[in-house]
């Protein structure tokens, strides 16, 4: 391979575990945002689990099951670089990266939890389309699609369900021994949310930070039989680590969107949340659809303050989030197809 195309793999490296970090900082803090708005644990203590169990979860569901790892690497197909050709498709992806950094930050800016996962896959398919020649994985897609409503409608459902049954059960519980249990089972819920996102989100990087190593040398990654990578040890470890270092730096703002702006909850209330999208998270997992651990949350969230009455829920903060999610896909798509535009001129001047 040429000179171009190595430094265009670093490119690639250093950006994607630049998005890596993004997801940490803007997706990770959803999962530990209603145990600390609920004064279960405090932030900086949430921070800590959140990497800790973000960790165990990308490690413990990719020896599982890495379905969605092999989806995402998937979504795109690029057609094999000839010898001599600068390797586009490289080019075409270190864009990709830098487009969904660039439109992550911008969400963060303004407290909107944004879904890293469909600024990812937008990402890529602009990307892909600005280069012409590649195809979209329709079979992907549609999985994608699949995510899109069960993150949406079986979170809001789970949401709901799951914090009527507790009101139904402990009902007549006095109200200082219920939150002494739902004060030790939302700490329990949110390690759960830790360890779902990592195990659902940590996959999507690895799928893609793999498929940027095959386009530049296909011997360097190594080919399963059903057609999937193999997740070196090392790639788990490096994604865990920088996701749990963004968590660390600028989780608190996402955090007060979340778990405090949108419903104001109660423990037991918390509690349901981080069940109710611990199992929508666990279900897409193991099946390997690509789900918004951002959309699962905030929508269980949503589905228990809608249990409460529809009025407890600031369908404020819901527009501006669900405008957010609807521009994610054209939004970043768009921007990732300039800017591979734009390396594709640079790169072959």
């Amino acid at each position: 391979m040429s000179v171009v195309s190595l430094i265009t793999l670093s490119i690639v490296v250093i950006l994607m575990l630049a998005v890596i970090f993004v997801n940490g900082w803007t997706d990770a803090p959803n999962a530990i945002a209603t145990a600390v708005s609920t004064r279960v644990i405090t932030p900086k203590n949430a921070v800590r689990m959140a990497v800790v169990f973000n960790f165990i979860g990308a490690l413990v569901m990719t020896i599982i099951n890495a379905k969605v790892a092999t989806t995402l690497s998937k979504i795109v197909k690029f057609k094999p670089v000839k010898p001599g050709e600068v390797n586009v498709p490289l080019v075409v992806l270190a864009a990709s990266m830098f487009a969904i950094v660039l439109w992550a930050v911008v969400a963060w800016y303004f407290g909107i939890p944004t879904s890293e996962s469909h600024a990812l896959i937008a990402g890529v398919t602009g990307g892909a389309l600005a280069l012409g020649n590649s195809s979209i994985n329709k079979d992907a897609w549609t999985l994608v699609i699949i995510g899109l409503l069960i993150s949406t409608i079986l979170g809001f459902g789970m949401g709901y369900i799951t914090s009527k049954l507790i009101e139904f059960f402990f009902r007549k519980m006095k109200r200082g021994t219920a939150n002494k249990v739902f004060t030790g089972g939302q700490a329990f819920g949110a390690a759960t949310m830790a360890f779902m996102h990592g195990a659902q989100d940590g996959q999507k990087f690895m799928g893609v930070f793999l498929l940027g190593i095959f386009l530049y040398n296909e011997k360097w990654v190594k080919i399963l039989p059903d057609g999937s990578f193999n997740i070196p040890w090392w790639l788990i470890v490096l994604c865990s680590v920088v996701m749990g270092i963004g968590t660390s730096v600028g989780g608190y703002r996402i955090i007060k969107a979340v778990g405090m702006d949108m419903v104001k909850l109660e423990k037991y209330q918390g509690c349901a949340a981080d069940i109710a999208a611990s199992l929508c998270l666990l279900f897409s997992s193991l099946t390997g659809v690509p789900v918004s651990t951002t959309h699962t949350k905030t929508t269980a969230i949503m589905g228990v303050g809608a249990a409460k009455r529809l009025s407890s829920v600031n369908w404020r903060i819901v527009k501006e989030m669900v405008l957010a999610w609807v521009l994610t896909f054209p939004g970043c798509g768009l921007i990732a197809f300039v800017i591979a535009k734009i390396f594709m001129l640079i790169f072959k001047a």
